[in-house]
């Protein structure tokens, strides 16, 4: 590889480590099976760059005829970002995308002023035991393209720039890094690659981007002589040339970040927005459920059912973290 650059989780904060900024160590929650880790957004992190929102998905294994199923639901004010380490899911969304992924490839579904969609295992995985990791992101979009219209993109692996060097590997999904650009429709500076470290390896972080976070996917990695083991993201303070070195097992993680945005943003489940009005109209036009005139649609070929706003949902408040 030629490195030549040209929210509920816990967190804490290492003053000795002038490099790191924060140290997240995302709670897990088990959803009948599959678990999944949430490292963003944290209590004293809400963005890495536009990065709002980061959940590990598994690993899981799932018997004969089982799987998983994300029904039919809103975004605003954000793009989507899915990327698998083993599986596959089947995409349907309301501007008629239907499509599957599988590892290394990646899917953009840019919400904007808003899309509705769904995930799925297929049901010819669903026919053998299968497994399922990965990785779902969102990015939060600038203010002036929130509500721009929306888009969907789809990568294979081939598609993605790859490097190697000494044993170790990374693939851009998102962005620049490292003198490369991914081949994926941005809307603000951002990186984001997956890297696998051989053991001892070092990754220099991209130096032009503002903001950079690690998050440790499996191994142990090495940040000015502490170690950090899977299951972390670190966020790095803006500005220092860093290098983290892969453990004895090497170490496979997800680099990120990029610009910081002009604010923090408003959340509200899937909702994300510089405006808390424009939340509660999203919120609103959801309830109404008019498919025929509203402004969100179901996807094509996945109507007959979706996740509905329930009373517990409704008293939820928006949240905006600093």
């Amino acid at each position: 590889m030629s490195w030549n650059p040209t929210h509920a989780p816990d967190c804490e904060t290492d003053d000795s480590i002038d490099a790191l900024e924060t140290v997240i160590v995302p709670r897990a929650r088990d959803l009948g099976g599959f678990e999944v880790r949430r490292a963003l957004p944290s209590p004293k992190r809400q963005m890495v760059g536009p990065f709002i929102f980061f959940d590990q998905m598994g690993p899981a294994e799932f018997i004969t005829e089982s799987g998983i199923d994300v029904r039919p639901h809103p975004h605003i004010g954000l793009g989507t970002v899915t990327y698998l380490y083993q599986g596959e899911f089947e995409h349907r969304d309301s501007l008629g995308t239907h499509q599957m992924i599988y590892p290394g490839e990646v899917n953009w579904m840019l919400a904007g002023r808003g899309v509705t969609h769904s995930e799925r295992t297929s049901q010819e995985t669903r026919a053998t035991r299968h497994k399922l990791f990965g990785v779902q992101t969102w990015v939060a979009l600038p203010e002036d393209r929130e509500n721009m219209e929306p888009d969907f993109e789809h990568h294979s692996a081939e598609a993605l720039p790859f490097l190697e060097e000494g044993g170790s590997t990374a693939r851009l999904i998102l962005g620049t890094a490292w003198g490369e650009k991914a081949p994926v429709t941005m809307q603000s500076e951002i990186f984001y690659a997956d890297v696998t470290l051989a053991p001892g390896g070092h990754l220099p972080l991209p130096d032009e981007h503002e903001d950079r976070g690690i998050y440790v996917i499996d191994g142990e990695i090495e940040v000015a002589g502490d170690r950090y083991e899977a299951g972390r993201m670190m966020v790095f303070r803006p500005g220092d040339r860093m290098s983290v070195k892969a453990g004895p097992q090497g170490a496979r993680l997800m680099a990120l970040g990029g610009a910081t945005l002009n604010g923090p943003r408003y959340m509200w489940w899937n909702f994300v927005s510089s405006s808390p009005e424009r939340i509660d109209q999203a919120k609103a036009d959801w309830k109404a459920a008019d498919w025929d005139n509203g402004p969100f649609k179901l996807p094509a070929g996945d109507t007959s059912e979706f996740i509905p706003i329930t009373d517990d949902m409704d008293r939820m408040k928006i949240k905006n973290r600093p």
